[in-house]
C-alpha cells in the first residue's frame, strides 16, 4: 500500500500501487497547485473518509472534484463527477515513501481542452 497524505495528516488515501509514472498538467489549476498525479482506479484507492473531510473546489466544466485538505491547504486528489468514468488522481507530491526523481513525469496539455 501507498499512501498519501496532506501536511497536517488530516487527509489521508491509500493506493494499492505506487504510481508507474505521474502526469504533470499545465492547465490553470494545475500550474497553481503543482500537483503531479498518479491515475488510478477508484476501486484502487481508498479515499472515503479522504473525500468526506476534504474542502472541494470545481471549476469550469464541472467534471472533476478537487480535494484539499481546509486546514493545511494541500491538494491531495481529483475525483471525476460522473461515477462511470472510472480514474480518479492522486497527487504523488503528498506521497512521502515515493522518490519522484526516480518516476517518468509526462506533460499533460490540459490547457488546450
Amino acid at each position: 500500500m501507498i499512501e498519501a497524505r496532506c501536511h497536517c495528516g488530516k487527509l489521508t488515501l491509500q493506493a494499492k500501487t505506487s504510481p508507474e509514472w505521474v502526469g504533470s498538467c499545465n492547465c490553470s489549476i494545475c500550474r497553481r497547485t503543482g500537483g503531479l498525479w498518479a491515475y488510478y482506479s477508484p476501486a484502487d484507492v481508498a479515499h472515503d473518509e479522504a473525500d468526506a473531510a476534504s474542502s472541494k473546489y470545481m471549476w469550469g466544466d464541472k467534471m472533476l472534484t478537487l480535494h484539499f485538505c481546509g486546514t493545511c491547504g494541500c491538494v491531495t486528489h481529483w475525483t471525476p463527477v460522473d461515477p462511470d468514468y472510472g480514474r480518479m488522481g492522486v497527487n504523488a507530491r503528498m506521497m512521502p515513501d515515493v522518490n519522484l526523481t526516480e518516476i517518468e513525469v509526462r506533460l499533460i496539455d490540459g490547457a488546450s481542452f
